[in-house]
């Protein structure tokens, strides 16, 4: 059996990436710009498309130790949470272009709300991706 590495991405940069996102749409909530959400949705597509996240790589510059020394997450946990961050940011954005306010506060209140209790410990994509591949497993074991 071979053993592959698992990717891993340091969690500082991580959490730096929730505080971005979240403050970017408390920013949005309180100046009424909407555009200031094109921000992190472009940043996380980067992230996603050519993984190339702005905002984790210059957070990357302020490290103190190696990244291999921090606590770890995983890259494909995080790339999942990414793809639901830019789904909510995006439909957000466009709800609130639409003048389809109500829309945009909700999506847009699920991102903030997402990242803010991930900053307090508690990931909710990694407990949807969890019970996702359980799931599966359990369809798997049936079939």
């Amino acid at each position: 059996m071979i053993n592959t590495p698992i990717r891993t991405v340091p969690r500082p940069l991580v959490r730096t990436n929730q505080w971005f996102i979240f403050l970017s749409v408390v920013i949005t909530w309180i100046s009424g710009q909407e555009w200031i959400l094109t921000v992190p949705l472009i940043f996380g597509m980067l992230g996603l498309l050519v993984n190339f996240n702005p905002i984790m790589r210059f957070a990357k510059l302020f490290l103190k130790k190696k990244p291999s020394d921090y606590i770890p997450e995983e890259h494909a946990q995080q790339q999942f949470n990414q793809v639901i961050a830019v789904v909510f940011l995006g439909l957000g954005l466009l709800s609130f272009l639409m003048n389809w306010n109500l829309a945009g506060y909700v999506f847009t209140l699920m991102v903030a709300l997402a990242s803010f209790i991930a900053i307090l410990g508690f990931c909710i994509g990694c407990f949807i991706r969890f019970q996702w591949q359980q799931y599966r497993y359990r369809r798997s074991l049936k079939a």
